[in-house]
């Protein structure tokens, strides 16, 4: 199975060396509001070393207020985020589900950050979910799923 996916214009492409759709989350924290402009934002973790980029990717790195470096890859055309890196996580991706092809099959099985959500937003039932940020433990069953 090929897991392919890409920007807004088209401009970067990128394919996941993944057996499966991977499971996805979605973060209802302040600050991925704002990333997303939206009311949450969903990813998937992956190896780093599984995803192979083409075309105009821009790095923007910045300070996290734990210390670490956050590293943004994004397309140089139309500023899409791929996904991020961080200094804490070494070897780990995060992909911005919404830039998969296939992101309409995704499993979306954790919610973290829900104090933050939308009042509007309804989680699925049977959902995981956690006031702040999962547990380690979450994190790798989100893996092995």
């Amino acid at each position: 199975m090929t897991i392919t996916g890409g920007c807004h214009c088209g401009a970067c492409r990128y394919t996941l060396a993944l057996g499966a759709l991977p499971k996805a989350y979605a973060c209802h924290c302040r600050t991925c509001q704002t990333w997303s402009g939206s009311a949450f934002s969903e990813q998937v973790l992956v190896m780093e070393s599984a995803i192979a980029v083409t075309g105009p990717v821009v790095d923007y790195v910045f300070q996290s207020p734990s210390g670490s470096q956050s590293h943004q890859r994004m397309c140089g055309v139309c500023h899409v985020r791929l996904y991020n890196t961080n200094t804490m996580r070494a070897g780990i991706a995060v992909v911005r589900a919404g830039s998969l092809d296939r992101s309409d099959e995704l499993d979306v099985p954790l919610h973290i950050w829900v104090k933050r959500k939308q009042p509007w937003v309804r989680l699925p039932e049977g959902a995981e979910s956690y006031e702040e940020a999962a547990p380690p433990e979450a994190i790798v069953r989100l893996f092995s799923r």
